[in-house]
């Protein structure tokens, strides 16, 4: 079989070119003449599927080591019997990680306790659920407001929008929808915006159009009590730098790249074009090719251990530094720099697999650390 994919995809030819010939190729410029001999294209977010893209090729089967799959017209592959796989929870942990270590920051930098802030949770999928269960170890009150998954029943203890709307942190964790009963493009909107109350957190590591980027810099300029992480943004790469530089918070697209998540998505697509296939895994496993960390000796305990240990596993200061250089260059080379971060990124392991090393074990610290998923010697 001839299979093309996005070079970006880690380990992907050592995956597939056990079932065929593999060609790596830049997604964002992926183009019909490169697929149309394909049996199997692998993408990421950034390539669009669907007519444009597929039509007089040969393949057979797409899989996008993604969570998400609004770059995908599946209508279009299902009429024309293509099989599709997305990697859904395959960087859950990475993405909810972000979040913790988001919160920390601004809490080291505005001298607040965690725990004395309420959290708004906007999505409860994979990753919601995720951020949900980590907070709630640091002593944060969660509210959950999920519109889709509270009308399937058995979660009564959702919230309205409007109550979200009162807590001191929101974060969005929702796939971008424009059409259905739950819209979520712009859902941050405007009028959303103005009804944040005093010095609110605003977190979007889910897509860059959930939140309107104009209306949000508009926001900004009249409001400078508030502090908004964005780690999406709208035109992506050609990203708003106007809006960077009013932002506490601006990374690349790179909630969810630890390397243990990519590589997770990227043995989920494999397993799945195995199956529709009818081919036995050929023994290529993600574990194959993931690095050891080396161990953090916490000395303290105390808030300051656990800001320690998050940021050595993932400090997200670094990604908004590497990504405010972008305001140094010339217009026309921001989105090359955007996708460079991107396809760049720098090994980055999730808690679990950080090895700490405590003298003291009983403390609140590092039972907090435990419980948001680190393993402690």
């Amino acid at each position: 079989m001839k299979i093309i994919a996005d070079e970006n995809i880690p380990c992907v030819q050592q995956a597939f070119s056990t079932l065929g010939e593999v060609t790596l190729l830049p997604g964002r410029q992926l183009c019909a003449a490169d697929v149309r001999t394909a049996d199997i294209l692998l993408v990421r977010s950034v390539t669009k599927v669907g007519h444009d893209l597929l039509e007089g090729s040969r393949v057979r089967f797409v899989g996008s080591a993604t969570i998400g799959y609004d770059h995908v017209d599946r209508d279009y592959l299902e009429q024309h019997a293509i099989g599709f796989a997305t990697a859904p929870g395959s960087n859950a942990t990475s993405a909810a990680e972000y979040v913790v270590s988001a919160i920390l920051a601004l809490a080291e930098r505005d001298a607040f306790d965690p725990a004395d802030k309420s959290v708004g949770i906007v999505g409860c999928g994979n990753v919601g659920s995720r951020v949900q269960q980590k907070l709630a170890v640091l002593g944060m009150r969660c509210l959950i407001n999920d519109p889709p998954l509270q009308a399937q029943g058995g979660h009564n203890d959702f919230v309205e929008l409007a109550e979200i709307l009162r807590t001191d942190i929101i974060t969005l964790h929702v796939p971008l929808t424009q059409t259905g009963k739950y819209p979520t493009h712009h859902l941050v909107d405007q009028a959303f915006l103005e009804s944040l109350g005093p010095g609110a957190i605003l977190i979007n590591a889910a897509r860059g159009a959930v939140v309107d980027n104009q209306a949000l810099e508009r926001v900004l300029d009249q409001r400078d009590d508030l502090s908004v992480v964005l780690d999406v943004w709208e035109g992506e790469p050609a990203i708003n730098t106007a809006l960077l530089e009013k932002v506490a918070l601006g990374t690349p697209h790179i909630a969810g790249y630890s390397l243990d998540g990519k590589l997770r998505g990227t043995e989920m697509i494999y397993r799945a074009a195995c199956e529709y296939f009818g081919l036995a895994s050929q023994g290529w496993h993600a574990g194959d090719d993931l690095p050891e960390r080396c161990a953090l000796q916490l000395d303290e305990p105390g808030q300051d251990v656990l800001r320690a240990a998050v940021f050595h596993s993932y400090d997200v200061r670094q990604d908004d530094r590497r990504l405010r250089s972008i305001v140094s260059l010339d217009v026309d080379e921001h989105p090359v720099y955007f996708d460079r971060l991107r396809k760049e990124y720098p090994v980055r392991r999730e808690f679990p697999e950080t090895p700490l090393v405590a003298n003291t074990t009983g403390c609140a610290a590092i039972n907090m650390l435990r419980g948001i998923g680190f393993n402690i010697h």
